[in-house]
């Protein structure tokens, strides 16, 4: 089956993120600067795109047409629409609707309009969906049920043609808003992890299967997730969602176990999840092998103190304070951590706007090696740092994050 993912933002970080769940094995392709194609086997893209943080969309490519001729390209377009409508069991009216990827463009709206006429003259009631982009967002396309009762019929164009495909499934936006906005305790005067990056987070840890059913086995196999600088949760939130059990969550502040503790049972709550078993402790991060047993952790999954969030702040201080800092903690990680383990961490980057020069972090990582997260076949072609890393941020912010992924050497 080959799959079309649309991808978010952070081309790069999705490209990474969907590297780490599928197959080691899987054959990649990077067809648009926003597109990546993949062979893989029989899968559930719905299952699939709520495990991923950093993607938009995921669909099947149908054909390809080689050439950007429109009218051969409507053909091939017609031919996908009949096919879906074949397919469909529902005899309300039927949706559909045109996304276009790349740098050029087709006349999708001539295009639709031409093809609601051949449906009209078959007998078939239907609605051609627009939008003022050339894509149909993810809430466009849910919210005109294009993909259960519709098509959203993806256009990606290629140096030699047009690839056709169809929508299977989208971002769980509502969800992600909820989990967001909705949880009962939010801080934003320590820094926010967003749920879609603590998603793409634990999936760069490559610990967690694509089906973890550890809450249905009760398999000793189970594996461990620790988040030693938990915050309010979001990490442990996101874990647990896709069936780890086996969490704990530790942090300097007694207020952040707390949000954390409340955070999870409503979490749990509201998407009536079973409570596994779940540790939450009041520890400095650089004394965690305390609390927990050595070579225990599967994966180490965190967004740790990035400095000051608000005001002005000597930077280079922050700098040097955080430095020694992550470096005590990484020290203490090699205690806790599985041999084969990964952790998978946060380290801010202050940007010329903060008021300095841009500033990288440089702790000390000895006994650690870092993990390549670009498929070999898409090397040079996927963005990351001049350190190999992948950042993530947006214009204006004073603080981007730098995503750093490390195994015991």
């Amino acid at each position: 089956m080959k799959l079309f993912f649309v991808l978010g933002n952070n081309p790069s970080l999705s490209i990474a993120e969907i590297a780490a769940v599928l197959r080691p094995e899987t054959e990649f392709e990077l067809v648009d600067r926003q597109i990546l194609t993949a062979e893989t086997p029989a899968t559930d893209p719905k299952a699939l795109i709520k495990r991923l943080g950093g993607t938009i969309k995921i669909g099947e490519v149908i054909s390809f047409v080689p050439t950007k001729n429109p009218s051969k390209v409507k053909e091939a377009a017609l031919a996908a629409l009949e096919k879906r409508l074949e397919e469909r069991s529902e005899t309300n009216k039927f949706c559909f609707g045109f996304s276009y990827y790349g740098p050029g463009s087709q006349d999708t709206k001539r295009m639709g309009l031409e093809m609601k006429k051949i449906l009209k003259e078959r007998g078939i009631s239907a609605r051609f969906v627009v939008s003022r982009d050339k894509t149909l967002s993810s809430v466009v396309v849910e919210q005109n049920n294009l993909v259960s009762g519709g098509i959203d019929m993806v256009l990606i164009e290629t140096l030699n043609g047009i690839t056709i495909g169809k929508t299977l499934a989208v971002q769980d936006f509502k969800g992600l808003e909820k989990r967001d906005f909705k949880r009962p305790d939010r801080d934003d005067q320590s820094g926010m992890l967003p749920p879609k990056l603590a998603q793409i987070m634990i999936n760069l840890s490559a610990k967690i299967p694509f089906h973890c059913d550890c809450s249905i086995k009760k398999s000793e196999k189970c594996p461990v997730l620790l988040d030693p600088f938990c915050g309010s949760g979001t990490v442990l939130q996101e874990a647990s969602l896709i069936g780890v059990q086996k969490l704990i969550g530790s942090d300097i502040s007694a207020k952040a176990i707390a949000d954390t503790d409340n955070n999870m049972k409503w979490l749990a709550k509201n998407w009536q999840l079973a409570i596994g078993n779940w540790q939450f402790l009041k520890i400095p991060a650089e004394k965690i092998s305390q609390k927990i047993a050595p070579s225990s952790i599967d994966a180490i999954v965190t967004e740790p103190y990035l400095g000051p969030q608000r005001g002005w702040h000597d930077i280079p201080k922050t700098i040097k304070d955080l430095e020694t800092l992550y470096s005590s903690a990484l020290h203490e990680f090699l205690k806790v951590i599985k041999d084969d383990g990964r952790v998978v961490m946060v380290w801010p980057i202050f940007t010329p706007i903060a008021g300095h020069g841009a500033g990288f972090l440089s702790p000390d990582i000895s006994g650690w090696k870092k993990i390549d997260l670009i498929p070999d076949a898409l090397k040079g072609k996927v963005r990351t740092n001049f350190r190999g890393n992948i950042v993530y941020g947006r214009e204006g912010q004073k603080v981007w994050r730098e995503i750093v992924v490390l195994r015991p050497a």
